[in-house]
């Protein structure tokens, strides 16, 4: 048998065509459900994803933004398929990557979101002693219990092979190749959650790129040991990145979300160090908000929660804001810091704004919010010209992408925030913000 016909024959790559023991997923999906897909599924560790929200926070702002990670995982599974039974029609790639290795690509795809907990990338970012990396807390599920039986028994795969794929470094050439389909420019993650959240949040962005095209024009890249598209996708690919520059700009860094999530790291930061976090973490999300409110109580955190999760939303306003063209030298001296300097020079400008107005500020009442210390990943992807023989980057072909993903997309989106309680900002209009901002930045130095 061919390498092509052993990856068709994988029972779920055959689902997508079969249309039986479907389930359906937003917008209008198919998602083909196998008996031992069925068992993962249903499982207490995968089935607490659906009581985790996929974007946490940003429904603040785009109130229909509920969606699941659950509804995601299942995105991604489908996705995965849709990329297998592209490939397996390239000679190179049907070649490298053998059935079971296949197999255990879909399963990776399918749990690839097991370790999230809710609000985890704002928990995340600041970088906190405890708190550890979703990719690695997934191990706990999947080394042990019901989904590594799942995978022993029903897949013939060891729990240790998917954790390899999901969060170590690739040590072999399809490794490597089904390491990019995870976790690359054009990974199945990706190309389910921009079209996923942007339907969701209602808006058009994350959707327009042509989908189809760019999953069709699929093919190994000139080393044989990642993706690349043929030029027949390149304009696709194109919007791709376009796609994802505006989602992270109107969507994920909305100045309102990012209000919501400076308050939630502040909340965090205060109260991590009295918490349980290998419980906590393994909580659904209201279970794990009622314990931070109850740890918080009456105090700072608890003030900061209520305004996120009380009965009436009090989101902090943006006082000022900072970006690489727009005020550079604040942007350059607050980007990227270390999240408890942070917290240190809000403090500082806290003290120095009671001051200005002659009432007390409380520290948690100003909030930094800046980009994180990790940068988004550069968008680098080869483009096959069939009728030259060659392989091109994507950068090198396109002003877009050279504009938008080669030059740092984080320093055009990610900008850094002063956030205040609302009751501040009218008498702060008339301080000299900028100027008390230096002082406080150099008295944390």
């Amino acid at each position: 048998m061919s390498g092509t016909q052993e990856l068709s024959g994988i029972p779920e790559v055959q689902g997508l065509d079969a249309r039986r023991q479907l389930v359906r997923i937003p917008p209008e999906l198919d998602v083909p459900l196998t008996p031992r897909v069925r068992q993962i599924i249903d499982t207490a560790e995968f089935r607490r994803l659906a009581q985790i929200s996929q974007l946490g926070l940003v429904s603040l702002v785009y109130p229909a933004a509920h969606h699941t990670r659950f509804e995601h995982s299942l995105g991604v599974y489908r996705m995965a398929l849709v990329y297998l039974k592209q490939l397996a029609h390239d000679e190179r790639f049907a070649s490298r990557v053998t059935r079971h290795q296949a197999e255990v690509f879909v399963a990776a795809a399918l749990l690839h979101d097991l370790g999230h907990w809710p609000f985890c990338h704002p928990m995340e970012d600041i970088r906190l002693p405890g708190v550890p990396q979703h990719e690695l807390f997934a191990n706990s599920f999947l080394l042990e219990g019901e989904i590594a039986d799942a995978l022993r028994d029903d897949w013939g795969i060891q729990p240790r092979e998917v954790v390899s794929l999901l969060s170590e470094k690739p040590r072999d050439a399809a490794g490597r190749i089904l390491g990019s389909m995870l976790s690359g420019p054009i990974d199945v993650d990706k190309m389910d959650y921009l079209p996923r959240d942007s339907l969701h949040a209602g808006v058009p962005y994350g959707r327009n790129f042509d989908q189809q095209r760019l999953i069709g024009s699929l093919c190994l890249n000139e080393a044989g040991e990642g993706l690349a598209v043929s030029d027949k996708g390149r304009t696709a690919a194109e919007m791709l990145v376009f796609a994802r520059y505006v989602m992270f700009s109107e969507v994920y860094w909305h100045h309102a979300v990012r209000a919501a999530t400076a308050m939630l790291q502040r909340a965090f930061y205060v109260l991590h160090g009295q918490l349980d976090l290998d419980a906590l973490f393994r909580l659904t999300e209201q279970p794990l908000v009622d314990q931070m409110r109850r740890v918080a109580g009456q105090g700072p955190a608890g003030e900061l929660l209520d305004g996120l999760f009380g009965a009436r939303r009090q989101l902090y306003k943006r006082l000022a804001q900072y970006s690489l063209f727009q005020q550079a030298e604040l942007y350059e001296k607050l980007a990227r810091r270390p999240y408890p300097w942070l917290v240190a020079c809000a403090d500082a400008l806290a003290h120095r704004l009671s001051h200005a107005l002659a009432r007390r500020v409380a520290p948690h009442e100003v909030l930094f919010d800046a980009p994180p210390q990790r940068r988004e990943v550069e968008f680098q992807v080869e483009i096959y010209f069939a009728k030259e023989h060659c392989y091109r980057m994507l950068g090198d072909v396109s002003p877009v992408v050279r504009t938008l993903a080669q030059q740092q997309f984080d320093d055009y989106v990610k900008r850094v925030r002063l956030f205040v309680h609302p009751r501040l900002v009218e008498p702060l209009g008339r301080v000299p913000l900028d100027d008390l901002i230096r002082d406080a930045i150099a008295a944390t130095q």
